[in-house]
């Protein structure tokens, strides 16, 4: 029943996703042994060639590869976060010696420690030579993998900013390990899910877990906890995964209405030109990711700075548009708003002459401009 349930939740995915896996092997040397790898490069991967990417490394790949690549697939389409990288590492036959640690110190141990070694000393390397990643990475874990993971995040200086940590089987200190490590750290997302019908010893510690985490307080860390109703430790991996990207990439996503209404309008000690440029510099701070400002954003606080009539902005967020998107007229038609409604007709008349020019955009139409500019000649006998 459990290998039906992941063999349909796997076809789903993969009609759903458009790249296709390339399959690798790579010869370790700290393993003495290959290694089969699945690598999902983004879509058009090939044709942006200055574009970078951010890395998810998948363990479980054998399984959890799929589910992983088409949400990010999916997600991504919808740019709802950035393209990525998705690499899975098949462990069907070694992953309870590749997750080993001793049981004095519980840390790696034997080919858990040279596993370890494995990921942060070879294949890193490896991938970020052979294409094009950005400094964002994230490892994903289930049970066994799931604790193995956070063996990474122990590190001074973690090679991975996320963590998603599904139903993980924890050793006997990690939870302590985990909460200590976390009251610290800075720029690291994690993410963790049991279920209500989750083996029992499972779900036991990690609710522990999340009951410790619940009490840190680190602003510089983004911690996030599911407990899924009704799911068992096969299938909140499903539920899970879309859950932990929409958590960590939740700066990415377009303004939405919600915070349109709740925050665009009711902004008091800033503007929303300055909260547009500032979600896109701290999304590039956290991704590490420059990306060019959606048409929809500007719209977005074209139609706040209007609702409150705050006129004088729509001068640098047209300035801002051209910038951005000079071959359109969204740049000149904020400014020929400003114009008009700062009482310089004759610029504002200019400027939407010269967005008349421009390839339409959104609502912006030539017959648009066209009409802007005549209601102006109209007005003032010209």
């Amino acid at each position: 029943m459990k290998k039906s349930i992941f063999f349909i939740f796997t076809c789903l995915f993969t009609v759903y996703g458009y790249s296709q896996a390339i399959y690798e092997s790579f010869r370790s040397i700290k393993l003495d042994q290959s290694r089969e790898l699945k690598i999902q490069l983004p879509r058009n991967y090939n044709k942006n060639v200055d574009k970078i990417y951010p890395l998810i490394v998948v363990l479980d790949g054998d399984y959890l590869f799929e589910p992983v690549a088409g949400n990010v697939d999916y997600f991504s389409y919808w740019e709802d976060m950035p393209e990525s990288i998705v690499v899975g590492i098949n462990q069907r036959k070694t992953r309870e010696d590749d997750c080993r640690y001793d049981s004095a110190e519980f840390l790696p141990d034997l080919k858990g420690a040279e596993f370890f070694e494995f990921i942060g000393q070879e294949l890193l390397p490896y991938l970020n030579k052979t294409y094009r990643t950005a400094q964002l990475k994230i490892i994903v874990g289930h049970d066994y993998t799931g604790n193995f993971i956070n063996y990474f995040l122990f590190k001074d200086n973690p090679i991975f900013q996320g963590y998603i940590c599904l139903s993980p089987e924890l050793a006997p200190p990690m939870a302590e390990r985990i909460t200590n490590k976390l009251s610290t750290s800075s720029e690291i997302w994690y993410y963790l899910a049991t279920a209500t019908n989750d083996a029992e010893n499972i779900k036991k510690e990690v609710i522990a877990l999340d009951e410790k985490m619940q009490a840190v307080e680190n602003t510089e860390m983004d911690y996030f906890f599911d407990n899924f109703d009704e799911s068992s430790h096969y299938t909140l991996v499903g539920r899970a995964i879309p859950k932990a990207l929409e958590g960590i990439f939740e700066m990415y996503r377009p303004i939405s209405k919600k915070t349109y209404k709740e925050v665009l309008l009711t902004l008091e000690e800033t503007s929303p030109y300055d909260y547009l440029v500032d979600m896109y510099q701290t999304t590039e701070k956290l991704y590490g990711i420059k990306r060019k400002i959606r048409v929809n954003d500007f719209i977005a606080v074209s139609t706040a700075i209007e609702k409150n009539k705050n006129w004088s902005e729509l001068e640098p967020l047209g300035k801002l548009a051209i910038k951005e998107h000079p071959d359109t007229m969204l740049g000149y038609y904020y400014l020929g708003m400003f114009y008009e409604q700062t009482g310089e007709p004759k610029k504002a008349m200019r400027a939407y002459e010269n967005g008349f020019q421009l390839s339409e955009v959104a609502f912006l139409t030539k017959d648009y401009m066209l009409d802007k500019v005549n209601k102006i000649k109209e007005d003032f006998g010209w």
